[in-house]
C-alpha cells in the first residue's frame, strides 16, 4: 500500500537548555513537550496515588498480610498480565505473606478474565482473597461467584469499563468513573505496582516490618517488570509511563534485572547494557506472549519469578521455541488471509470492506491478534480476525487505526444489534469479543457499517508522520546514538522518523523478505549509508529500474563484530524510476 508521508507540525517551540541538540529540541516540541521537566524521569515525579478504591484495596490486603491469609492472583494471558502476576506475587511474598500464588486462565479452556469457571478452580485452593491483575473490570459474573463463596475480590485493571461495574470489595482502575488519577494510560502492571507500593506504605505505618523482623522491600526492584509490561502492552507513553519505563531500563542496563528478564534478553540476542524500550516490544514481549498464545502463560510467569539463572534460561528457551512455532503458524494464517482478501480485490479493487472481518475455522485462536495487526498494517483499516472455539462459538481479536476507537465501536454495535455480541472489551486500539458462528456474517456487515459511519476515505490512507529531512552532516554515529538513547520512545511518544530521497546504489535480498541497500545521501550520491527494509513485498523488490528511492526511516546504529556504523531502518520505501 502506498503511504502518504506527512511532516509533523510544531505549533509552539519550547525553550530548551542549549545542551540539547537542536534536532532533538525540534523532535520533542513536535511531541508536545512543553517543559523540560517532562524529559526528567525521577521516581519522585510519578503521580501521587489518588486512585478511587485504593484505600479499600490496601486495607483488605494489609489485614490479609497480618493475618497470614491465602491470596490468589488471577492474571491475563499476555505480557502485561504475566508481569502483573509476577509483580503481585513477588511483592506480597517480600512483605511477609507466604500463602500467595497465581492462577492464569488458559485461554483455550477458560477464556479471558475472572470467569465463574476460573473462580471454581481458584476456590479449590480455599483463598481468602482474589486479586485480579490486568483484568476484572468486566468480570461481573465471576466476581459475583467468588463473593458468593465468601472470597473477597480486589479488581486491579486498566481496561475501559462497561456500563456495569463488578460488585468487588475494591476496584482500582484509573479508567473507572470517578477516579481522579491523572494518567489514564497505565498498563495493568503499572496499576498493581501502585497498589503494592501503597500496601508497603500502610504496612510500614502499622509497624509490620519492624515487628516481624522483615526487611522492607525496595519497590524499585520491580521496575524491570513494570517497564516490560508497559511497553509490551503498547499503552501510550505519557510522562508517568515514561518514568516507569526509563527507571526499569536503567535497572536492567545496570545489571540488576531479575534472572527471567536477563534470560529473555540473552535468548533474544540483546545486551542488557544497551537495551532500549523498543526491545521490550519486539524481542522480549513476543517470546513472553508466545507462552500464552500457544501453551500456558504460567511458563512465562514462572520465568519472571525465577531466582535461578539456569532455570530461567531453560524456561526462556522454551518460550523462544514457542515463539518460533507461533511465527510458523502466523505465516500460514497470513497467507490464507491474503488469498481471501485478494479474491475480494480481484473481483473489484474498491470492494474491500472499510472494516475487515476474517474467519477461518482452522485458525489458531492464540495468533488471531497478531494476524489482525498484520492485516491492519497492510490495508490500513480496522480489522477483526476470528477463530473457532467450539460449540458454535467464535472469538475475535481486533486492531484499529488512529481515529477509530474500537471498543466504543463495539459498544455502538451492541446497542444497535444486541443479539450479535455476547461479550467484548478492550482499548481504543485493540479489543476482544465473542459471538456465535452463525452471527459472523451479520456482525461483519454491522462492523463495516460502523466503520463507514465514523471514518472517511481520507482516514483509510496510511500516514507516515515524519520529523522532516536530515542534513548531510546529520548522518553520523554520535547523533544516531543520541537519538537512540533519548527516549524512552513508544506509543504516542514515537521514535523519530525522517524522510528523504536518496540514490539507490546497491540492493539485495536478505532472508527472503528483507531488503538491504546502500544509499547515496548527498546530491552527487557520493556520501553512502547502509539501509535495511524489513518484510518488503518480494514482487516489488529488488527493483532494477529504480535509480532513486523515497524513504521514511529511523537513524540507527548497526554493530557488527565490534564495529559501529550508521544504518537507516526503513519504515516505508517507494521507488523513483
Amino acid at each position: 500500500m502506498q503511504k502518504i508521508i506527512k511532516r509533523r507540525v510544531i505549533e509552539s517551540q519550547t525553550q530548551f537548555d542549549q545542551s540539547i541538540h537542536p534536532l532533538l529540541q525540534r523532535i520533542y516540541s513536535a511531541r508536545g513537550i512543553q517543559h523540560e521537566q517532562e524529559l526528567q524521569y525521577q521516581l519522585a515525579q510519578l503521580h501521587k496515588p489518588n486512585f478511587k478504591g485504593l484505600a479499600e484495596a490496601v486495607s483488605i490486603l494489609a489485614d490479609a498480610v497480618v493475618a497470614g491469609a491465602k491470596i490468589i492472583i488471577v492474571g491475563d494471558f499476555d505480557a502485561d498480565g504475566a508481569t502483573s502476576s509476577a509483580l503481585a506475587v513477588l511483592a506480597l511474598r517480600a512483605m511477609g505473606l507466604h500463602a500467595v500464588d497465581f492462577l492464569v486462565p488458559n485461554r483455550f479452556e477458560y477464556g479471558y478474565g475472572l470467569t465463574p469457571e476460573i473462580v471454581a478452580v481458584a476456590a479449590a485452593q480455599q483463598p481468602d482473597v482474589i486479586i485480579t491483575v490486568d483484568n476484572g473490570i468486566s468480570s461481573i459474573e465471576g466476581v459475583l461467584a467468588a463473593r458468593e463463596l465468601g472470597i473477597a475480590v480486589i479488581v486491579t485493571d486498566h481496561h475501559l469499563p462497561g456500563s456495569e461495574l463488578p460488585e468487588a470489595d475494591a476496584i482500582v482502575n484509573p479508567n473507572q468513573p470517578g477516579c481522579e488519577f491523572p494518567s489514564k494510560n497505565l498498563a495493568g502492571v503499572g496499576v498493581i505496582f501502585y497498589v503494592m507500593n501503597a500496601l508497603r506504605a500502610e504496612l510500614r505505618q502499622m509497624g509490620w516490618f519492624a515487628e516481624s523482623g522483615i526487611a522492607e522491600p525496595n519497590m524499585a526492584s520491580f521496575l524491570d517488570l513494570v517497564a516490560l509490561g508497559t511497553v509490551a502492552d503498547v499503552v501510550p507513553l505519557d510522562h508517568n509511563n515514561r518514568i516507569l519505563v526509563a527507571q526499569g531500563l536503567q535497572r536492567i542496563r545496570a545489571g540488576v534485572a531479575r534472572p527471567g528478564i536477563k534470560a529473555l534478553l540473552e535468548i533474544s540476542g540483546k545486551q542488557a547494557q544497551k537495551i532500549v524500550a523498543s526491545d521490550f516490544g519486539f524481542a522480549l514481549g513476543p517470546r513472553l506472549n508466545a507462552a500464552g498464545r500457544l501453551d500456558d502463560m504460567s511458563l512465562g510467569i514462572q520465568c519472571l519469578m525465577c531466582e535461578s539463572e539456569t532455570l530461567a534460561r531453560e524456561m526462556a528457551m522454551q518460550m523462544d521455541d514457542l515463539n518460533k512455532d507461533r511465527k510458523a503458524i502466523e505465516t500460514g494464517m497470513q497467507q490464507e488471509a491474503m488469498i481471501m482478501l485478494q479474491k475480494v480485490l480481484s473481483a473489484d479493487e474498491n470492494s474491500l470492506p472499510w472494516g475487515v472481518c476474517l474467519f477461518d475455522e482452522t485458525w489458531h485462536q492464540g495468533v488471531i491478534g497478531i494476524l489482525a495487526s498484520r492485516i491492519k498494517d497492510k490495508y490500513h483499516r480496522p480489522t477483526i480476525v476470528f477463530a473457532d472455539v467450539g460449540e458454535g462459538q467464535i472469538k475475535g481479536s481486533a486492531r484499529s487505526i488512529q481515529g477509530f476507537h474500537i471498543r466504543d465501536a463495539l459498544d455502538a454495535i451492541a446497542a444497535r444489534h444486541p443479539e450479535l455480541l455476547q461479550k467484548f472489551g478492550g482499548h481504543a486500539m485493540a479489543a476482544g469479543m465473542s459471538l456465535t458462528r452463525a452471527n459472523f456474517p451479520a456482525f461483519a456487515a454491522a462492523f463495516d457499517e460502523e466503520v463507514r459511519r465514523q471514518l472517511t476515505e481520507e482516514n483509510l490512507s496510511a500516514l507516515v508522520l515524519s520529523d522532516g529531512e536530515l542534513a548531510d552532516q546529520d548522518f553520523n554515529l554520535t547523533l544516531a546514538q543520541q537519538l537512540r538513547e533519548s527516549g524512552p520512545w513508544g506509543q504516542h511518544f514515537p521514535e523519530p522518523v525522517f524522510d528523504g530521497e536518496f540514490f539507490l546504489i546497491q540492493q539485495k535480498i536478505l532472508g527472503e523478505k528483507h531488503l538491504k541497500m546502500t544509499l547515496g545521501v548527498d546530491t552527487k550520491g557520493q556520501q553512502l549509508v547502509d539501509a535495511i527494509a524489513f518484510n518488503i513485498d518480494p514482487k516489488q523488490w529488488p527493483n532494477t529500474h529504480a535509480k532513486k528511492v523515497k524513504v521514511a526511516y529511523r537513524l540507527d546504529v548497526n554493530e557488527f563484530r565490534g564495529n559501529k556504523t550508521v544504518q537507516l531502518m526503513v519504515d516505508y520505501i517507494e521507488a523513483i524510476v
